[in-house]
């Protein structure tokens, strides 16, 4: 049966109208103050009559137009007032549902859901559910996918979950406060604009450089902070859970078997703390973040739990370029390094804010070697490995007989991993 959204759906597409007045606003200012400044109180009157019902009716229509459903094989999502489009997404296909509640959702007490569907680049979604229907949707949608059958699916329920780690605020903010971005991008938000006004005394031309610089600002400290707030990870048979947001609560869910990509960032103020951020490629997927601060031995065994098998490699194992690569980068090529385990290809870059990517083998979709003129005079090589997640990770300034060698090497630990590999499925 064919189901609609939650009754509040309407409020928060009744907005579009308005959009569109305040987008052509912004698109040509002159003109927009032109009209405003011809406006009486009467014609604003009869502008707000006109466009409050028409919002109110534009936001009712695209909520009794739209309806989901579940059926045996696949959940269908029809929308359209004038144009109708009908998404078909086979529930094998899924392979993570994330459940989120804006500041405002959470207090009307609903939720919405994105869906992560293999081979579609742009997430479907449910919005506005109830909490506890969105919820309850999530946990049968996951169980189909896991094989459940539909008779059965929906007395599942929610798997059982252990918290593996909660992020402290605490932490998280100093974590932010010796990050070297936090304080760049606040310096540029400073010293640019002042500069600005001294050569121009053009206030719109400081404005127009002002604003950008003061949101990459709030953006990169305090908008991480709201967004990595309370940062939880646990542990269920669907994946690993993430929790986390002050004003925006997300409930998103790593897929099992989908991860391509594990990267252990590490700036240089955290060393001393032994912190690292745990970033993720995903296939499909959105979701990049595993862990936004940790220490590194917590950090380690939360990886081993998205890559079974798979251990971080000491820093002493990673092999440097040889020495002839500092003609190519004086200074920097100390920060390149390389370790190639039999269950991941491990390659570190950057010498202030190292970064150490791991790529289980069974992920390797192709191995590609590049060499310009000036490598190959100092016999010098990249050998660049693709991922399912449409990434690259790449070691660097490598000996060229060393280079090649892995070149065919990884071939042949690519082909046994895949064969090793377990099937990637929910619940598996």
């Amino acid at each position: 049966m064919e189901r609609r959204l939650h009754p509040v759906t309407p409020l928060r597409r009744a907005w579009a109208p308005v959009a569109v007045l305040v987008g052509w606003g912004v698109h040509d200012p002159d003109q927009a103050q032109r009209q405003l400044t011809r406006l009486t109180t009467t014609h604003l009157l009869i502008g707000l009559a006109v466009l409050i019902p028409a919002a109110a009716l534009y936001g009712f229509l695209t909520w009794w137009f739209t309806h989901y459903a579940v059926t045996d094989t696949e959940l269908r999502i029809r929308t359209g007032l004038l144009f109708r489009r009908t998404a078909h997404i086979r529930l094998e296909r899924i392979q993570a549902i994330d459940v989120t509640q804006p500041l405002l959702a959470r207090v009307a007490g609903v939720a919405k859901l994105k869906l992560d569907v293999i081979g579609t680049g742009k997430k479907d979604e449910l919005a506005f559910l109830g909490a506890g229907e969105a919820r309850a949707l999530r946990a049968e949608l996951l169980a189909r996918a896991a094989g459940f059958a539909p008779e059965t699916a929906h007395e599942v329920g929610e798997a059982p979950a252990r918290q593996l780690l909660r992020v402290p605020p605490g932490v998280l903010a100093v974590s932010l406060l010796l990050t070297g971005a936090t304080w760049g991008t606040l310096l540029a938000a400073a010293v640019v604009p002042t500069l600005l006004w001294l050569a121009t005394h053009n206030l719109w031309t400081v404005l127009a450089t002002a604003l950008p610089l003061v949101g990459a600002a709030g953006a990169s400290s305090a908008g991480r902070f709201v967004g990595e707030y309370d940062w939880t990870v646990a542990e269920s048979p669907d994946g690993l859970r993430i929790d986390h947001g002050l004003l925006d609560r997300a409930h998103e869910t790593v897929p099992p078997g989908r991860v391509q990509t594990v990267r252990l960032v590490e700036p240089l103020l955290w060393r001393r703390r032994r912190w690292v951020r745990v970033e993720l490629d995903v296939a499909g997927s959105s979701n990049s973040v595993l862990l936004p601060v940790a220490p590194r031995e917590i950090a380690e065994s939360v990886v081993a739990r998205v890559l079974p098998g798979v251990s971080v490699p000491p820093g002493p194992e990673l092999t440097r370029p040889p020495r002839r690569a500092a003609r190519c980068r004086p200074l920097w090529w100390r920060g390149h390094g390389l370790a190639v385990t039999d269950a991941v290809f491990a390659a570190r870059y950057g010498l202030l804010r190292r970064s150490l990517a791991l790529v289980p083998h069974a992920k390797v979709q192709s191995v590609r070697l590049t060499q310009g003129p000036w490598r190959r005079a100092l016999r010098l090589a990249d050998v660049h490995v693709d991922t399912g997640a449409n990434k690259t990770v790449t070691a660097r300034l490598r000996d060229a007989e060393e280079a090649a060698e892995l070149l065919r090497s990884q071939a042949e630990r690519s082909r046994t991993g895949r064969r090793d590999a377990p099937p990637d499925r929910w619940m598996a």
